[in-house]
């Protein structure tokens, strides 16, 4: 299949679009198998609402439900486990299966491996562990999360605790949302 690409200037045109930019929204069969092809993968469980966009057919909606499940601690180990999730046919998700990844990672493994803490879920002893973050900013963290609601992103966690962009810069490679 690479001996054909160089070939068509409109594929390398699309070869070209798909390398450079992350976020391009795949429109048909023919993409996906040239995404499949430069090595573009999904990984089913620790995906983003951006990577999910990517796939053709898939709305907002079903991306953030998507994300939101894997972030509660569903696990998909196929695609019908996306299917079943997104109440779809399975016939309809079939063709996106070869972009899709389905590696499984356990809680502890995530935790002591990378030492990333969801700030959602953490415990005030849990945060207060993290570098960075002492006691009284560790309980601002849960109070803060109790009183508002979950943070959305490392973006809402900071105007919400009013952290400078030093401690944040500091703090990014401890947290997962």
């Amino acid at each position: 299949m690479n001996n054909w690409l160089p070939l068509n200037p409109r594929l390398q045109k699309l070869r070209a679009k798909l390398l450079k930019d992350p976020y391009y929204r795949l429109q048909s069969g023919e993409e996906i198998e040239i995404a499949v092809v430069l090595g573009i993968r999904i990984d089913a469980n620790q995906a983003t609402v951006d990577d999910w966009l990517r796939l053709p057919g898939l709305s907002i909606h079903q991306a953030r439900s998507l994300v939101e499940l894997s972030r509660s601690g569903v696990k998909f180990y196929c695609i019908e486990d996306i299917a079943a999730a997104l109440s779809m046919p399975l016939l309809r998700l079939e063709p996106l299966k070869p972009l899709l990844n389905f590696s499984y990672y356990d809680d502890e493994s995530l935790t002591n491996s990378t030492h990333l803490v969801n700030p959602n879920t953490a415990t005030v002893e849990k945060l207060a562990q993290v570098p960075f973050i002492d006691l009284s900013l560790a309980q601002a963290v849960v109070q803060n999360r109790l009183s508002v609601g979950p943070y959305r992103n490392l973006i809402d966690f900071q105007r919400r605790l009013e952290l400078p962009g030093d401690a944040i810069a500091q703090l990014m490679y401890y947290l997962r949302f």
